[in-house]
């Protein structure tokens, strides 16, 4: 839905109320669409002394298509800033970090990406180093937080192994894919999985998959099923039978699959099993979106409302992925994404079934994530903060216009922008990255 606080911040009056009320001031994000270059402009390149991954990043850049420079000139304008910080090994190198970044803010364009590149603290190899290298965290979700007019910040602590795989992390985080991405921390090389699987097609980045969407229907799961399609895959869609007639029109749409059922009957993983051998062989792509909520104050819940919740976000999620792994239906190279949420971090009132249930997606990527590198499969979620789904139109005002602005970004997110960072882990690129949980909030401001 339309945010009318946004269109009226931009008007001539709204500006003048805004700048004189210091009210919050919801930018324009750019957005991707199809036939865009991967960014839109330039994107300024610095390094600290000893940092290890130079040749690599202008080589992935390249890859890219992204334009890239090393010298800052005054006057011009940078779309992004990438600043490799894998060589500070001590609390005093982090100076290195405001000696790049001070003096080329002021020439950012708006809605531009920056991207810090680190180590992994616990692989750093010397106390100073792990300061130093954890201290990138704090850095970069402070300027998240500073750098206004639709910027967004993000860390990448690449793992040892992972120094040539992570071209796809570095393109997403960069382009305007991650609109709504921002103050978020991600971890390359936490399991052995970390070599990128080849790409034939650029544009089709999967072509050749199938992907299994659970709630595909509408919302979010529409919006993932969409994107997967774009990007080459073929779509299974899954959800409730009270669903079928919109999920039949999806997947005729998208010249897919679909299945209605309830995840929660006991045989649905193995019915999910032989629907995906049967008619594909197998899948590459588990997408488990299906949710619900039923929100009360703990006093007042009931069991049953309680255990459905839990059950649908994380309990079914399991028992499908433990079946389609015992089948050895996941193909190698595929990728298991669970969709968290912000209030299984930080919490929310009225929603201790919901809080629970997504805090429980969060462990089950923990868990699964080490054990089923060994078969070339990624875990990972997304965590989505507020955004711009029909469940937005039943909330009281107050309290949604107050879940729009509790962000660095002052806004919602659109559904797209939750689809966009599931294709980009997803991608045959991003082996190396599993084990994460990346938040879709515009870098909300609760929560860690």
């Amino acid at each position: 839905m339309s945010d009318r606080y946004q269109a009226l911040a931009h008007s001539p009056v709204g500006k003048l109320l805004v700048k004189n009320l210091g009210l919050p001031n919801p930018p324009f994000l750019d957005r991707w669409s199809p036939g865009d270059p991967t960014v839109k402009g330039t994107v300024l390149v610095g390094s600290a002394p000893g940092s290890v991954l130079g040749d690599r990043v202008g080589a992935a850049l390249t890859t890219l298509g992204i334009t890239a420079t090393g010298s800052f000139v005054e006057g011009e304008r940078y779309k992004g800033l990438l600043f490799d910080a894998t060589g500070i090994d001590s609390p005093e190198g982090l100076v290195e970090l405001q000696r790049f970044f001070t003096p080329v803010l002021r020439s950012v364009s708006s809605s531009a990406h920056v991207v810090v590149v680190g180590r992994l603290p616990e692989q750093a190899g010397s106390t100073g180093a792990a300061i130093a290298q954890r201290g990138l965290e704090g850095f970069t979700r402070s300027l998240g937080k500073e750098i206004g007019n639709g910027g967004a910040v993000n860390l990448v602590y690449v793992g040892d192994g992972a120094e040539d795989s992570f071209a796809s992390t570095i393109g997403f985080l960069l382009s305007p894919r991650s609109a709504f991405v921002s103050g978020q921390v991600v971890r390359l090389g936490l399991t052995a999985l970390t070599a990128a699987d080849a790409v034939t097609d650029p544009e089709r980045p999967l072509a050749g998959k199938v992907a299994l969407v659970t709630g595909a229907s509408r919302g979010l799961g529409a919006a993932m099923a969409r994107t997967l399609h774009r990007d080459g895959a073929t779509v299974v869609g899954l959800d409730v039978p009270a669903m079928a007639d919109d999920l039949k029109k999806l997947a005729d749409e998208l010249e897919g699959g679909w299945l209605a059922l309830d995840i929660t009957v006991p045989d649905a993983p193995q019915r999910i099993a032989a629907y995906l051998k049967e008619h594909h062989g197998g899948v590459d792509v588990v997408v488990h979106n299906a949710g619900i909520t039923r929100d009360k104050r703990l006093k007042n819940m009931k069991p049953e409302s309680f255990a459905l919740v839990v059950d649908i976000s994380v309990g079914a999620p399991q028992r499908i992925t433990e079946e389609l792994v015992s089948q050895g239906l996941i193909r190698p190279g595929g990728r298991v994404l669970g969709v968290s949420s912000i209030a299984g971090i930080a919490g929310n009132s009225g929603q201790t079934n919901y809080g629970a249930a997504k805090a429980g997606v969060i462990g089950l990527v923990q868990d699964l994530a080490p054990r089923l590198a060994e078969q070339g499969i990624t875990v990972n979620a997304v965590a989505p903060g507020f955004i711009e789904t029909d469940m937005v139109k039943t909330m009281p005002l107050g309290i949604r216009e107050a879940g729009r602005r509790l962000s660095s970004m002052s806004q919602g997110g659109q559904p797209i922008d939750v689809a966009e960072t599931v294709a980009w882990i997803a991608h045959p690129g991003s082996s190396a990255v599993s084990g994460n949980v990346v938040r879709v909030c515009g870098q909300s401001l609760l929560g860690a």
